[in-house]
């Protein structure tokens, strides 16, 4: 069932409908992005956490560098299915030029991802008396910070 349209004062000029924002209004503009950027952290949060937890079982049979690269494989995986369908409506366009645009925004967020689980993880947590958790902690700082770059990279590149 569908609302009728506001009622006018008779004297009103038709415009249109008083209750839309006009076109290039903040509020018109901020909401969807706000919406896609929620969306956005929500499967980045789920592929994080798939990353994350990968980690500890790669880390079962492979050295801690090579964990967390294949843990990010995983989260990279995770993350492009939920946010092509869910986030940047990349369905109904063609799915290898989303995927390679994917991995090359991704393949930058792994450069920071390695570079601070390892630092944080190796010099900086030790440094402070954090050995007990510092692998743990510093991959987890390291999977967050991406949050940022990547979404614009995939909001702007990725999925256009």
């Amino acid at each position: 069932m569908s609302t009728p349209p506001l009622a006018r004062s008779p004297g009103a000029a038709s415009a249109g409908p008083t209750s839309a924002p006009a076109v290039g209004d903040a509020r018109a503009d901020s909401q969807p992005l706000r919406r896609q950027f929620r969306n956005f952290l929500l499967a980045g949060g789920v592929a994080a956490a798939a990353n994350f937890g990968s980690r500890f079982i790669f880390s079962l049979w492979v050295r801690y560098e090579w964990a967390v690269v294949l843990a990010f494989v995983v989260g990279l995986a995770t993350g492009f299915v939920l946010m092509r369908a869910h986030v940047f409506g990349g369905q109904g366009k063609a799915i290898g030029p989303q995927a390679a645009r994917f991995v090359v925004v991704n393949l930058l967020a792994l450069a920071q991802t390695l570079a601070i689980s390892v630092a944080l993880a190796r010099w900086a947590l030790p440094a402070v008396g954090l050995q007990a958790h510092a692998q743990a902690l510093g991959h987890l700082a390291g999977v967050t910070v991406p949050m940022l770059t990547s979404y614009f990279g995939h909001r702007l590149f990725t999925f256009r």
